[in-house]
């Protein structure tokens, strides 16, 4: 019943062991609002030299002046990237490489964060570095492939960018993605300007950073698609190479669309338990329906091998190597069968396929999920999600599926028509939007207390811990809870003490919870809708003016809205209407995002079907190349 990690002593990291080292010195009280300017300045100006020195060899490689590109282009083509050109297989493996080093970047800052609270500034956090090079090199992927065709034109696909300069709109859309999560740093230290902190995965600006990257997978695959064709039949690179690289990028993908449940990995979401099986059933439909169509046979499973060694490998490195906390791995093996079981029949009905996987993933993949969360979450799924948590898994899974029904479609050159494909895209987003619209309402219970006893105090003022009997009132607060925890986070570790019934209304420890230093501790219930938060501990904190809240042997307090607890940094005095106004433009230009790499999947999809198509202009005006053997072969072994 206990996850208890505090993280101090000698497993603090060598970040962590740093921060702690800057507080027991005296360091200057860390930010709640946002960068200090001498940090915006610097980490302004190397942002500036970085882009110059790329600017600077894009245009030396499209003068001639500069040969260092189309070398290594050359390299790549005749190793790694066999079986597409340079301006394709450069890029990709830089892709690949730059987004598992974000990754491994922001499990390490989440990881802080959680334990440690706010830093003092965006370069005083070792986390940020690897983040920040993952995703320039995201963006730099994006802009070599844009610069790198010269003298040719890199397929019927590509854009035209001058008279003579085509660019692959796989590059395009993939720098697209880059400077999008690239855009998240510098917007998010506007909003904690405006905002002040808000300490969750899913503030607007933080879901920019991690969705840029995580949706750069389809760029990378709509490029590598393009590299393939313009190479044609004579260049292919060998069957199993071709089946490797598809399922890494499934794995990818999987990994891209699975980083959005970072904070149910840790064990301190702070919204509803049902988000975890739709995300969960969200990125397995999308991620292994495209896998599997695009790949073949076996292509979801092996999709998930890779996902779980890069995933699995980031929370060995972070909290086995770097000393922070550990995330769980959601398994998706279960989910991966369900597809390979409905391929079986539905193969060669992509849509039918995305839809039926779908179903399957929201109920014989949420039940796999549930019986190895019992052992694998610090927060296990409970009978209190059950119907909702499957239904929203469902929806998830659907909608999921066909969205990665189309992808693979359009890779393989094969889009139903426009309209249905649109109408279908336009169906799937708004179910989960809908979806997670509907995790979002919660309430807050009114009236309702919370009498805290400790018991077995120990340890001085500095070092104080207890054990704790908990009774609410009425009784019947708490009815079959998806959880009723005392959590404490950010003094320098994290402790999730999943409570013990003694009767009804009255729960128990089941280890010392911690009452001193910068620990923030609180009960959390969440029972059906109802999400609230009783504070037991909260530290003195000059930076938002907020004084210490000490935890006598006795006290009864109100149950409240636990994002006043959790996001205790947040800025009570802003207009509503600025918030959403704020929040309305992250969301306009997620759309741009999502809906310009829906676009690029269509674009490949017309300009470069997997037949041979009637000569003459297509709907934009653009002459259809003819189909080649590789494609024949692709279409086999997909509906194999």
């Amino acid at each position: 019943m206990l996850e208890h990690v505090t993280g101090t002593g000698a497993r603090i990291g060598g970040a962590g062991a740093g921060i702690a080292a800057r507080l027991a010195a005296g360091a200057p009280a860390r930010p709640a609002g946002g960068a200090a300017l001498d940090q915006i300045l610097i980490a302004s100006g190397a942002a500036g030299v970085l882009t110059a020195a790329l600017l600077v060899l894009g245009w030396g490689h499209r003068s001639g002046r500069v040969t260092v590109l189309a070398r290594a282009a050359d390299v790549a083509a005749r190793g790694p990237g066999r079986g597409t050109p340079g301006w394709a297989a450069l890029p990709i493996p830089v892709a690949m490489v730059s987004l598992m080093v974000a990754l491994l970047g922001m499990y390490w800052d989440i990881s802080l964060h959680i334990s440690h609270g706010r830093d003092e500034g965006p370069l005083a956090n070792i986390a940020h570095y690897p983040i920040l090079i993952g995703l320039f090199g995201i963006f730099t992927s994006g802009v070599l492939a844009v610069v790198l065709p010269k003298g040719e034109r890199p397929g019927a696909a590509s854009v035209r960018i001058t008279r003579d300069w085509h660019a692959p709109v796989g590059g395009v859309l993939l720098a697209g993605a880059g400077f999008y999560a690239l855009l998240g740093f510098p917007l998010d230290d506007v909003w904690h300007r405006i905002f002040g902190q808000d300490v969750t995965l899913w503030g607007p600006t933080h879901l920019m950073l991690i969705g840029g990257a995580g949706l750069s997978l389809v760029a990378m695959m709509v490029l590598e698609r393009e590299g393939r064709r313009a190479c044609g039949a004579a260049g292919q690179p060998p069957g199993w190479l071709r089946y490797a690289r598809r399922c890494m990028h499934g794995g990818g993908l999987l990994i891209g669309l699975s980083v959005f449940q970072a904070e149910y990995d840790f064990g301190v979401p702070q919204f509803r338990l049902v988000h975890q099986p739709l995300l969960i059933a969200l990125a397995a439909g999308c991620a292994l329906v495209a896998a599997r169509l695009w790949a073949g046979r076996g292509g979801a499973v092996f999709a998930v091998v890779f996902y779980m060694a890069v995933r699995g490998g980031v929370s060995l490195l972070v909290g086995g190597v770097i000393g922070e906390l550990w995330a769980a791995v959601p398994l998706y093996f279960a989910e991966a069968v369900c597809v390979e079981v409905a391929a079986l029949v539905l193969a060669r009905r992509p849509l039918a396929l995305g839809a039926v996987s779908g179903v399957l993933i929201g109920t014989a993949g949420f039940g796999a999920e549930y019986a190895y969360g019992q052992v694998a979450f610090r927060l296990p799924w409970t009978p209190d999600i059950l119907a909702e948590g499957m239904v929203m898994a469902v929806a998830g899974g659907v909608a999921g599926g066909v969205c990665g029904a189309l992808l693979a479609e359009g890779l393989r050159g094969r889009m139903p028509r426009p309209a249905v494909a649109r109408g279908v895209f336009a169906a799937a987003l708004v179910a989960v939007a809908a979806a997670v619209a509907n995790g979002l309402v919660f309430t807050v219970p009114q009236g309702r207390t919370a009498t805290v006893t400790l018991t077995d105090v120990r340890g001085d003022a500095a070092h104080r811990t207890a054990e704790a009997r908990v009774e609410f009132s009425p009784a019947d607060t708490v009815d079959g809870p998806a959880w009723v925890t005392v959590t404490g986070w950010q003094g320098q570790g994290l402790h999730v003490d999943r409570l013990v019934r003694v009767r009804e209304g009255v729960y128990r420890t089941t280890a010392p919870m911690p009452l001193h230093g910068d620990w923030k501790t609180l009960v959390r219930v969440h029972d059906g809708r109802a999400l609230a938060g009783v504070p037991v501990y909260l530290p003195d904190d000059p930076a938002i003016g907020a004084k210490e809240l000490a935890a006598p042997p006795r006290f009864t307090r109100d149950l409240r809205g636990e994002r006043t607890i959790l996001q205790r940094e947040l800025k009570t005095d802003v207009p509503g209407w600025l918030w959403a106004a704020c929040s309305a433009v992250v969301l306009l230009c997620t759309l741009a995002l999502v809906l310009s790499l829906g676009w690029g999947v269509a674009r490949i999809a017309r300009r470069l079907p997997d037949r041979p198509a009637p000569a003459g202009a297509g709907r934009d005006g653009a002459r259809h190349e003819v189909g080649t053997e590789e494609d024949a072969e692709e279409s086999a072994e997909a509906g194999a």
